[in-house]
């Protein structure tokens, strides 16, 4: 959805008919919608990870310099 998303910027920077694109962003949003509507009605009441932690998840690379990877933290 990401790639839609920055594919529909970037139409709209350029100045181009965006309406296809656009309209299929919507669709995955929909359906996105409605599958977190299922969930919930079968129960699910965990609080869903938003994109701040999914980057807190990820590993941080100490390979390269130690110090760019202290400050990412």
């Amino acid at each position: 959805m990401a790639d839609i998303e920055a594919f529909v910027r970037d139409l709209i920077d350029r100045d181009r008919d965006c309406t296809e694109k656009a309209l299929a962003q919507m669709d995955l949003r929909r359906k996105i919608n409605m599958l977190i509507g299922e969930w919930k009605a079968a129960g699910g009441g965990d609080v869903l990870p938003d994109v701040r932690d999914r980057v807190r998840l990820r590993p941080v690379k100490t390979a390269g310099n130690p110090l760019r990877a202290i400050a990412r933290r």
